[in-house]
């Protein structure tokens, strides 16, 4: 079976490389024309086993603005999954068919057993509440063309640490740029795990941890908002509880710093105010743009294939 480079955790790319891949997403929108046609007679393959709407249109639409195709289904109904076929098998056989895979599934771990199977490469769209490392991608395309570095500033998560993949991720990636400071906004029942705390230890990140957003607000450059998920919940009972915990209106940002960027990987349920929208430090739909970008451009990392 030939090796193949695959994207699995955000911690599969070097620094040099996410750089390389942002330098190539801002050169898409500079010379948009001159990768119309970069993948023709390529396909992109999305098996999601879950339900997603920006993570797969946007691979779709990723794929079609670069000239190639796209097949595959959204849920897992809809595949042979429900007939008991390993993702394995699945991946295997779409091998067959595909140059390039995007996967999302609900269990943890799915996409690492793929990727042991596979003969294209395989770009996991997240996994359970593990990873989810095109978002991070996007984050940090974001995070770079708003800011215009990735280093020395304060970023505060909030809402569901615990099982947010994304939140996960975004930790992970950024603690390998120099002066990041976190600040982990969170009810107790939803604080990022220890296994994230231990790695933000390891590598020297200095952290708080705080319950409302109010106490955070003044000091961030970033402010990374999620939506407490009802379907990483044990109960239905834990979730109404805490699903209400942390909304961002305009009286909060009163106190917010004037070049703070808001972000959220959505889909947003009211954790945000629809009155933030036309806030200039709102960059939430900004954001799902910049995912469209740094997607083309991995899609073209993973292929090989370069701009002539």
């Amino acid at each position: 079976m030939k090796k193949v480079r695959n994207l699995i955790n955000i911690t599969d790319l070097t620094v040099e490389e996410i750089n390389q891949l942002i330098e190539v997403a801002d050169d898409i929108v500079a010379n948009h024309a001159e990768y119309e046609n970069i993948c023709a007679h390529k396909k992109l393959a999305t098996l999601f086993f879950e339900p997603s709407t920006r993570t797969r249109l946007s691979f779709e639409a990723a794929m079609l603005e670069l000239g190639g195709s796209v097949l595959g289904f959204s849920e897992a109904k809809s595949s042979s999954a429900a007939k008991g076929e390993s993702v394995s098998d699945t991946v295997r056989t779409v091998g067959c068919y595909a140059d390039i895979i995007a996967m999302r599934h609900p269990k943890e771990g799915a996409p690492i057993v793929a990727a042991q199977r596979t003969t294209v490469p395989i770009i996991n769209g997240g996994d359970g509440g593990h990873f989810h490392p095109t978002q991070t991608l996007t984050d940090l395309l974001t995070i770079k063309r708003k800011k215009g570095r990735l280093d020395n500033m304060t970023i505060g998560l909030c809402g569901d640490l615990k099982f947010g993949r994304t939140v996960h991720s975004l930790i992970e990636a950024m603690l390998r740029y120099e002066g990041i400071k976190f600040v982990l906004i969170s009810p107790q029942e939803l604080q990022v795990p220890d296994y994230v705390k231990e790695k933000m230890d390891a590598a020297g990140a200095e952290w708080t941890e705080v319950e409302t957003l109010e106490e955070a607000i003044p000091q961030l450059d970033i402010l990374y908002m999620t939506r407490v998920q009802r379907e990483r919940f044990f109960n239905e009972e834990d979730y109404v509880r805490l699903k209400d915990s942390y909304i961002l209106n305009l009286e909060k940002l009163e106190t917010a710093k004037e070049d703070l960027t808001i972000m959220h990987p959505l889909p947003r349920v009211n954790e945000i105010s629809v009155e933030v929208d036309d806030d200039p430090r709102a960059c939430y739909f900004f954001q799902a743009l910049c995912g469209k970008h740094i997607r083309m451009a991995l899609i073209l990392f993973l292929l090989g294939i370069k701009r002539a």
